[in-house]
């Protein structure tokens, strides 16, 4: 193990719609000139998704949350204004109401054009947006070890960030449907445990002298070691509207490798769960969001999920404390309790139709509260 203590660096990834203001479908070309004057804003720090109606912005290396807001509010509102330059909106949600992932164009680039090849509609289908988030950690071996341990965790995390009702014109009656289209993929869901970092790259060098996978990047785990980076990377999350609630998920992530390490110091761990059983409280996250009950495997019964994100919140509040980030963690509270952006665009979806609207109206309600929204820093505050 490294002498020096880790202090988890943070980096932030959010992939947006863009939108036709006039139909409110998504914008199936983006105008000439669109990535180059973003890129002129904001350099390599915004680049192209698979999908002409996507974009996507990461930060750089943030050594605390508060960088990371910093840079997220400056990313955010660079694309937005940007996006209506060229007569287009922004919005962070993981789908689009009705859009239909045949009726989008891929961008063309190789690496594009390769995917497409080898995953043909599973590769068209993905007009889905995420957010993942890269905490630095620079022992390997303490990276693989870590990532065995967080993977218990990763169902909360998905829960606070639901933002995927709808797909292809239907309310999927799950909270967050992106994780079903991206599941499809090969090597996606939940990691394999590996004892060692010479365990995890042996199994690359395995994948790689086979001729079966020969870019690490397109393992596609829902939490991975990157490739690119000395990070762990989640990439199990929705993208979130309000850009506070995807800082909480950075924050909350932050200080659980916070506690992990602070046991493995103590010569102790977190209980390493059945793959079976974490997967129960994913579809459960999948299924109802925050409104989930979730298994404390601990304890061997069903919990609220608010009471879980409670627990959690004391649990790793001293730690929270050290990186500076207390206020985004308790922030989980709030979410738990006034809900995601998957919550309120079906509250907006019900209220419109509630009203006379009909079911188009209904979803162009819901992408117009989106535009607003994606906008907004700050959600509403939790009910009374």
């Amino acid at each position: 193990m490294r002498s020096e203590p880790e202090t988890f660096s943070i980096g932030i990834e959010e992939e947006y719609l863009l939108i036709d203001p006039e139909t409110r479908g998504l914008a199936q070309r983006q105008p000439k000139g669109f990535m180059q004057r973003c890129q002129e804003l904001l350099g390599r720090r915004v680049m192209h998704e698979f999908l002409q109606s996507q974009v996507e912005i990461g930060t750089g290396v943030c050594a605390n949350i508060a960088e990371a807001r910093a840079e997220i509010t400056e990313l955010r509102q660079a694309v937005a204004q940007t996006a209506q330059e060229f007569g287009m909106r922004m919005v962070a949600a993981s789908t689009h109401p009705w859009s239909h992932w045949r009726d989008q164009e891929p961008v063309d680039l190789d690496r594009y054009r390769i995917l497409g090849a080898e995953h043909r509609t599973l590769a068209r289908r993905m007009a889905i947006c995420g957010m993942h988030v890269h905490a630095g950690i620079l022992d390997q071996n303490l990276r693989v070890d870590l990532m065995g341990q967080v993977s218990y965790f990763m169902p909360h995390l998905l829960a606070l960030s639901a933002s995927s009702p709808f797909w292809e014109g239907q309310d999927t009656g799950l909270k967050a449907f992106r994780p079903i289209i991206i599941g499809d993929l090969p090597r996606s869901g939940l990691p394999e445990a590996f004892e060692s970092w010479n365990d995890w790259t042996e199994l690359l060098d395995d994948l790689a002298a086979t001729g079966m996978v020969s870019d690490p990047t397109k393992i596609w785990w829902d939490l991975r070691p990157s490739a690119r980076h000395p990070t762990l990377e989640i990439r199990i999350c929705d993208i979130c509207t309000w850009a506070e609630d995807g800082l909480t998920v950075a924050a909350l992530y932050q200080s659980i490798l916070a506690f992990l390490y602070h046991l493995r110091q103590s010569n102790q761990r977190w209980r390493q769960y059945r793959r079976i059983l974490i997967l129960e409280n994913k579809w459960r996250a999948q299924r109802y969001g925050v409104e989930a009950e979730m298994a404390d495997f601990g304890k061997r019964v069903l919990v609220p999920f608010p009471e879980l994100i409670d627990e959690l919140v004391e649990l790793v509040r001293p730690h929270a404390e050290a990186l500076g980030c207390l206020a985004e963690v308790e922030h989980a509270r709030t979410i738990a309790r006034r809900g995601t952006s998957a919550d309120h665009q079906l509250r907006v979806h019900e209220d419109a139709l509630a009203a006379g609207a009909s079911e188009q109206e209904a979803q162009i309600a819901v992408v117009d509260w989106l535009v607003e929204q994606s906008a907004i820093p700050h959600g509403p505050p939790p009910p009374a």
